[in-house]
């Protein structure tokens, strides 16, 4: 298993559009990878409603966790995405 933390790095935290920008990138993993809030349930990152229901606002940390070869990749990904400001990005 491989998990990271990630603080969160949107301005208005993971909601609507951040959110979905975050959950298009997960769906194009090639593994499951699950994110929780500290002593949260982990909830899989391809699901909207789940990540939305995170209630994640600026600067709160979560966890990346993925079992599956090329796990860390995914992670890493999925990480990075979280710590960018996902509202400054122009849409491609």
């Amino acid at each position: 298993m491989f998990e990271r933390t990630a603080v969160v790095g949107s301005a208005s935290g993971l909601h609507a559009r951040p959110a979905s920008l975050f959950v298009q990138a997960a769906g194009r993993q090639p593994v499951r990878v699950t994110v929780a809030r500290d002593g949260g349930a982990p909830v899989d990152t391809r699901s909207l409603l789940s990540v939305l229901a995170l209630g994640a606002r600026h600067g709160d940390t979560l966890t990346l966790r993925a079992e599956e070869e090329g796990a860390e990749a995914a992670v890493e990904e999925l990480a990075a995405l979280l710590a960018t400001d996902l509202d400054a990005r122009e849409q491609v």
